[in-house]
């Protein structure tokens, strides 16, 4: 069948078909009704077939074979579905074949065999096709036509075809004429021609038209750049070679070899080690045979360049003076006692042994405290260069280890980065916030941080990009993160945690006088002869405007007062401007922080409860009431399971020791019991509430109060047992912060007290109990 089939337009009553019709089976294609189609006739069987045809009425049915090596197929080998086909012309070829010129009429249905020689010869029954114009089928109608006008446009079809589908009318003549120029094969094409529904029929043919149309443009778009291609290498080569006829004649040497002349003179003076640099002459060669237009000589020349600017070889001297250290250490940041010490003792070591590895050092604690300063502060007092990445929403592990050089764009991962931008292969390199490092397909980074940070693997790091190994033994690597849960066990376990914890408000009053006030002044263009501000009024900003473990809030509001005396300043006011705790609501506004224990109503059922956070220490209230009903115990303010369990817990330890409290034995059966802890918009989970619920119910059903300056924190078993928790110095500074002057804590607890700073220590009252008996005898006050 030819490719091209054209339409033609006729009446349905304008030619009759035959009940019983010769079959012409085809090969290599289907025919679709209502088009005019040249074949050709070359077996002869068929030519017997058309001779027969023409004596009588011209008429015989095209159906398609299922499979196309059967040479006389019989019935079952021809699809069930074809179309009734009239001679209109015939024209005998040079070598004995048929050349007909035939018209399609309707689809028929092939029931039954009459006649298998010399040809097949069946009972049709005509197949109508009928279709309502909804709007829908009128839409795809629609869309069909422009899809096969582009078609029409891309391809070498004639473009009279796309007049042709202009001038169809009805859903099924344009299918026809569609899908018998979209070249489908055998089955796609019979499918088409058996779909009686007309809505489905259209999206079929618009699926397969669709994939036709694109195949077309992407064959374009491919010969357009291959010609573009042709065109611009011919055009830069004839460019080239007069380039250098100018050159020659001007007496100018080749910049090529200039340039490959001093690459070889930098690969000489760079000191790296002998396997990187078999690896570097050998690029350098490859890149020597390679024409400066080729697409691999840009990634070549990058990677060269990459390989010739790492510090291999280059480390800046250790500044070993202990005592100098201890003083820069000092005056940059207050307190820290910890860190400070391990540093020193790290310089100590490190003037005893010159080799010695670079620790990995990983600080640990609530926002604001000084973490990623303290790391630029140990570049200085080391005098290395510092270099910090954030990894706060990585997930490419990529960023840690580069792309392959097959890749378009690709380089190096951040780690080779920071040290090629360093200049020297020891500096301080700070991973800021490993905590927040996320997974997702492509690649776990903390997965390839594990070679980063192991001191027995990281002298042999390879970066996907270099493809060569780098010494990482030399650098001194800190991270920073606000807890450790989020960090898996194998990286944790590579790295030695340092814990920050927050700062009390003498330690907030320091670090504001020495370093947060003078640093505003200075941002603001004022000094010391501007603005007086009191400790007092410091105090007052750091309990009333601030809530922090850390001083980020706090120097906020000392920028606000500076800017309110700027602004003074700057409209003529001369002198000193004194702010006291009186002046702050003139430059901060109303108090924000109102202390919560003198704020909150007192009474039996109500506790104080200590809590860990990521920013550091909290207090929290536990509310418990009573009232009438069945037994029920009721939860509320967003408790984890944990918790709800401890509450539980608490309740059942009172039921089996009624007689212990003076408590009615039948209480239960007829009271339900309400805990409620506050601040119910945020989640609350852990054991070390378990203390404070069992206080707070006991207080409840014995109508003694609980000291109103007294706070506790650990988890309870059914026995009564207290057993230990953590985080006990970020909870006592949350409780002193509070006002809170007593403390209930495990005696497993009494190891972390040293680590408290000793004036709040002093301040307050610690008691150690091991049995909730204890717990209650210190916390119940006698009742009224």
């Amino acid at each position: 069948m030819s490719e091209n089939a054209i339409p033609l337009f006729m009446d349905e009553d304008e030619q009759k078909i035959p009940e019983l019709l010769p079959v012409l089976p085809l090969d290599h294609g289907v025919l679709f009704p209502e088009l005019t189609v040249p074949l050709l006739i070359s077996r002869p069987e068929h030519i017997k077939l058309v001779d027969d045809a023409l004596v009588q009425d011209r008429a015989l049915v095209a159906v398609a074979q299922r499979d196309e090596k059967v040479e006389k197929p019989a019935l079952t080998h021809l699809y069930g579905t074809g179309v009734s086909v009239f001679i209109l012309k015939m024209m005998r070829t040079p070598d004995g074949h048929y050349q007909l010129l035939v018209r399609t009429s309707n689809k028929v249905q092939l029931l039954e065999e009459v006649q298998t020689e010399p040809y097949l010869v069946v009972r049709v029954a005509p197949i109508e096709d009928s279709a309502q114009m909804t709007k829908q089928i009128e839409a795809m109608v629609v869309n069909l036509r422009n899809l096969f006008q582009r078609f029409v446009e891309l391809s070498n079809l004639p473009s009279e075809l796309g007049v042709l589908s202009l001038n169809v009318e009805g859903p099924y003549p344009l299918v026809y004429l569609v899908a018998s120029n979209l070249g489908l094969k055998v089955k796609e094409a019979q499918e088409i021609l058996e779909t009686a529904e007309p809505q489905t029929v259209l999206e079929r043919l618009t699926v397969h038209l669709n994939s036709r149309l694109e195949t077309v443009e992407l064959s374009q778009e491919i010969q357009r750049k291959v010609k573009e291609g042709m065109d611009k290498g011919q055009r830069d080569y004839m460019l080239r070679e007069q380039l250098k006829a100018i050159q020659k004649e001007l007496g100018e040497g080749d910049e090529r070899t200039v340039e490959l002349d001093e690459l070889k003179e930098r690969l000489a003076e760079t000191s790296m080690p002998d396997e990187v640099r078999n690896v570097a002459n050998k690029e350098l060669d490859r890149l020597s045979r390679m024409p400066p237009a080729a697409a691999e000589y840009t990634v070549s020349r990058t990677y060269l360049d990459w390989l010739l600017e790492l510090p291999w070889g280059i480390a800046t001297e250790d500044n070993l003076d202990i005592a100098a250290a201890q003083e820069t250490l000092d005056a940059d940041h207050y307190d820290l006692e910890k860190v400070k010490k391990r540093i020193v003792e790290y310089l100590a070591v490190r003037k005893l042994k010159k080799d010695m590895k670079g620790p990995i050092l990983c600080f640990v604690g609530p926002p604001g405290v000084g973490k990623t300063s303290l790391g630029q502060s140990i570049a200085t007092t080391l005098g290395r260069k510092f270099i910090r990445i954030s990894l706060g929403g990585v997930r490419d592990e990529a960023e840690i280890r580069g792309h392959r050089r097959t890749y378009v764009g690709s380089l190096p991962g951040r780690i080779i980065q920071g040290l090629r931008k360093a200049g020297a292969n020891n500096p301080v390199f700070m991973l800021d916030e490993i905590d927040k490092v996320g997974t997702d397909f492509r690649g776990d980074p903390s997965s390839a941080l594990l070679e980063v940070l192991d001191p027995e693997q990281n002298y042999s790091f390879s970066d996907h990009y270099l493809e060569v190994p780098f010494d990482l033994s030399q650098v001194m690597f800190i991270t920073t993160a606000n807890i450790l849960d989020t960090i898996p066990p194998p990286l944790r376990d590579r790295m030695e945690v340092i814990e920050l914890p927050g700062y009390t408000v003498e330690d907030k009053l320091m670090i504001a006088r020495r370093y947060l006030l003078p640093q505003q002044l200075e941002a603001h263009g004022l000094s010391e002869n501007h603005l007086d501000l009191a400790d007092d009024a410091i105090r007052v900003v750091i309990q009333s405007y601030t809530r922090e473990a850390g001083v980020r809030n706090l120097e906020r509001q000392i920028a606000a007062i500076c800017r309110g005396v700027a602004k003074e300043v700057a409209g003529g006011l001369e002198g000193t401007v004194k702010v006291g705790k009186d002046e702050l609501e003139t430059y901060l506004g109303p108090v924000k922080f109102i202390p919560e224990l003198a704020a909150r109503a007192w009474g039996p059922g109500l506790a104080t409860g200590l809590a860990w956070t990521p920013t550091g220490g909290d207090i929290i209230f536990i509310e418990a009431a009573r009232m009438t009903g069945r037994g029920g115990l009721t939860l509320t303010g967003q408790l984890g399971d944990v918790m709800k369990e401890s509450a539980t817990a608490a309740l059942t330890y009172i039921r089996a020791h009624v007689s212990d409290f003076d408590i009615d034995e039948t209480f239960f059966n007829d009271t339900d019991i309400h805990i409620h802890v506050p601040a119910g918009a945020i989640p609350k989970d852990g054991p070390s509430a378990g203390v404070a619920m069992l206080v707070a119910l006991t207080s409840l059903l014995t109508g003694r109060q609980v000291r109103r300056d007294l706070a506790m924190t650990g988890e309870i078993t059914l026995r009564g047992d207290v057993l230990p928790v953590g985080g006990i110095k970020e909870k006592v500074l949350a409780a002193h912060r509070a006002g809170i002057r007593a403390i209930i804590l495990p005696q497993v607890n009494e190891k972390d007290i040293p680590d408290i700073p000793e004036p709040i220590r002093d301040s307050i009252d610690f008691h150690l109990v091991r049995a909730m008996p204890e717990a209650l005898a210190w916390a119940l006050e006698p009742k009224s």
